[in-house]
């Protein structure tokens, strides 16, 4: 793109806008507009309108960015042919430039090779030539972190790596239970529309900015900083960030948490309306939004999912769970245990902690507000490698996270006089199956390892006693009470729920309970078997039913009993809910005091939905896809809305409204869509009603180019 300017002087100023961007990996960047990467050569071409004669006119260039530009902050560079150029002997990241062979000094045709270093603050900047003593605006120019360069501290070696967690726009976030693991697709949409804009705006919003401008610009050459920013304005909790989060309905005023597929129509809400919170979020919506503005500001980032997840309240590294007795109230918790939570990672040096690179690599990021670190709702960066080690000592937020993979839970029986019985002292409950997608495909990668050594192993258990004398002050207790741990005896009597059928909203759940001793003598027992719709974060939204059976168990043989959860019992109570936990409380009838506990969280699975479109479609050509429902459930689906989403698909989110779907009836809905972007790209729809909240398909499309 080549600017004419007024200035007698300099006559033209070419930006090579798209080969600077193809070459700085920014051409992704809708945004017609020099955006270019840290520590890597970019390229103008100026047009003089006399001969060049550095000795004589030497030529002066200025780069600036932020409120009061320093060179001792970094936040401004003096730079020129020849770099004779007068500075400030402490100036921190100085750009260079150089006068590529291909000019032409006597036409005064100057191509410019210039450089913003690798330790630069990112953001947008300002930069101007001074020459035969006039100074001239060049260009406007964001700069971002560069993944690709071995000096920066965001390097990622591995191209295929850089690929997925800087340049990928779509995504796969992981949800359900340990043992019912579901997938959604996310659109991250990094480098859709506005989103430049957007993110560099959100870094001026945090409070730091409103504080002291021209220092936090300063910091934002350290991607710690920045991510640690990052985390605390996608929550809205002390701030104006991007999402206010809600765990539990009705969600007037804003969206379900549940109904977004992705990240851009977040963000642009956010920075149309004010930069406002946009309502609501919960943990995967936040982590999602989060590991948008990390890849689009060059930070290698990937959303993980952890399942049994820990909240410790209290930091004694102890969850405590509560049962109920039959007819007892349920005693509430400080301490919750979630069905799964989601964080991010975050590829960064750590040389705050040590200059060997020990804890270099990932590092969690939560922007899920749980708990404050140094007076703000924000979380990280924690390095993974610290939190394998339990190093619980680091920071940022280590003992949290670490509590999250690898705390113990207590599980407490309540009687019906106050007192607690403790059934169940559990060390492998906590941090299942963590969670990422996998490099380069859609399949779900396990990465427990990296977060900690096998349970059970007395590496695990060494280092967890490690960890509570590095950082807790309370001791190795197991109880909010201060009671210490004891070694309970192996239980008489094992129990495990079985799956009849695989449980499916719109259908009864069938399970049964199977027990069996390895006494000699039969035991007669009470059995109270409860069921409840939870939330996700392991908050009960209601009693769904509960049963007591008097049985008795044979020596040598199993026990099966039966546990049917119809739909109609159900269904009102799980519109709004995430999951269905059946706890089984076992009493031996002879010894009173022998009280033995069995907990399956059910994960009800989306009736099925059909999406088809066609696996390749043409760029710029308008392209149509089919999506069928058909309603198996004896209740009419009303308020039926379909949204139809996509990166590089559609420019924004498409929602149609339908009608009314009676009982056994199809609905069948044709839509066109009109690609924008080339490549692989996903498209995801979302259809909810007033009995089926959100159910989503989605499908690749391959955008080719004429």
């Amino acid at each position: 793109m080549a600017a004419a300017v007024k200035q007698s002087i300099l006559k033209e100023v070419d930006l090579h806008i798209k080969t600077n961007k193809t070459e700085h990996h920014t051409s992704e960047v809708l945004e017609e507009q020099l955006i270019v990467r840290r520590g890597q050569p970019f390229t103008l071409t100026l047009k003089l309108t006399q001969p060049f004669n550095p000795d004589l006119h030497p030529l002066t260039i200025i780069a600036v960015t932020g409120e009061n530009p320093s060179e001792n902050l970094g936040t401004k560079s003096c730079f020129g042919i020849p770099d004779s150029v007068k500075r400030s002997p402490s100036a921190k990241a100085v750009w260079k430039v150089e006068l590529h062979k291909n000019s032409s000094s006597l036409t005064g045709v100057l191509i410019l090779t210039i450089t913003p270093p690798a330790v630069s603050p990112i953001g947008e900047y300002e930069l101007s030539v001074k020459h035969r003593e006039e100074e001239t605006s060049l260009a406007t120019l964001v700069v971002l972190f560069n993944p690709w360069c071995p000096d920066d501290s965001v390097f990622l070696p591995d191209e295929k790596e850089r690929q997925e967690y800087v340049m990928n726009e779509h995504g796969t976030i992981y949800k359900g239970s340990g043992n019912y693991i579901s997938s959604m697709s996310w659109d991250f949409g990094q480098f859709e529309e506005n989103m430049v804009k957007i993110c560099l705006t959100l870094l001026d919003m945090n409070h730091k900015h409103f504080k002291e401008p021209a220092k936090d610009v300063s910091a934002r050459c350290d991607p710690i900083y920045v991510s640690r920013v990052i985390s605390a304005m996608i929550n809205s909790e002390d701030d104006r960030g991007v999402l206010e989060g809600r765990w539990t309905g009705p969600f007037y005023g804003g969206v379900a948490p549940s109904h977004w597929n992705g990240s851009h129509a977040i963000l642009k809400h956010w920075y149309n309306i004010g930069c406002h919170p946009v309502k609501y979020g919960q943990c995967w919506v936040f982590a999602g939004v989060m590991c948008s503005v990390m890849r689009l500001l060059g930070i290698p980032c990937r959303v993980i999912t952890n399942y049994q997840s820990a909240h410790d309240n209290n930091r004694n590294l102890i969850i405590d769970v509560y049962h109920a007795d039959y007819g007892v109230r349920a005693k509430e918790s400080k301490d919750s245990v979630w069905n799964f939570h989601v964080w991010v990672e975050g590829w960064m040096r750590r040389p705050d902690l040590t200059k060997d690179g020990t804890y270099d690599g990932w590092q969690v990021l939560d922007p899920t507000p749980q708990e404050m670190s140094d007076g703000v709702f924000c979380c990280g960066p924690a390095s993974v490698k610290a939190i394998l080690n339990g190093d619980t000592h680091l920071k940022y937020d280590v003992p949290f996270v670490f509590a999250e993979v690898n705390a113990d839970c207590v599980d407490w029986l309540v009687k019906a006089d106050g007192s607690k019985v403790k059934i169940f002292s559990d060390t492998k409950r906590i941090g299942q199956n963590i969670s990422t997608k996998y490099i380069g495909s859609n399949k779900r990668w396990n990465i427990t390892d990296n977060y900690k050594h096998r349970e059970g192993s007395e590496t695990e258990r060494e280092i967890f006693k490690q960890a509570i004398t590095r950082d807790f002050s309370r001791g190795e207790k197991d109880s909010e009470n201060g009671e210490t741990e004891e070694k309970l005896p192996p239980p008489e009597v094992f129990m495990r729920f079985e799956e009849v059928s695989k449980p499916m909203d719109g259908k009864d759940v069938s399970l049964r309970l199977v027990l069996h001793s390895e006494s000699s003598v039969a035991r007669p027992l009470s059995i109270n078997i409860s069921v409840q719709a939870m939330k996700y974060n392991g908050s009960p939204a209601a009693n769904i039913q509960t049963e007591v059976k008097e049985e008795t168990l044979e020596p040598g043989k199993e026990l099966s009993i039966p546990v049917l959860v119809p739909f109609s019992v159900y269904h009102k109570h799980m519109v709004e809910s995430d999951n269905i936990k059946v706890s089984a409380v076992v009493t031996d009838k002879e010894k009173p005091e022998n009280t033995y506990l069995a907990v399956d969280n059910v994960v009800l699975q989306d009736p099925p939905i059909s999406l088809t479109v066609p696996s390749e479609v043409k760029l710029y050509r308008e392209a149509s896809g089919e999506v069928v429902f058909t309603n198996l459930v004896d209740k009419t689906l009303t308020d039926c809305t379909l949204t139809l989403s996509g990166s590089g698909l559609f420019r924004e989110e498409f929602e149609v409204k339908l009608p009314d779907l009676p009982p056994n009836r199809r609905l069948r809905i044709k839509f066109p869509f009109f690609p924008h972007k080339a490549g692989k790209k996903t498209l995801i729809i979302d259809f909810d009603c007033s009995t089926f909240r959100d159910i989503k398909a989605s499908h690749t499309v391959n955008v080719t180019e004429d």
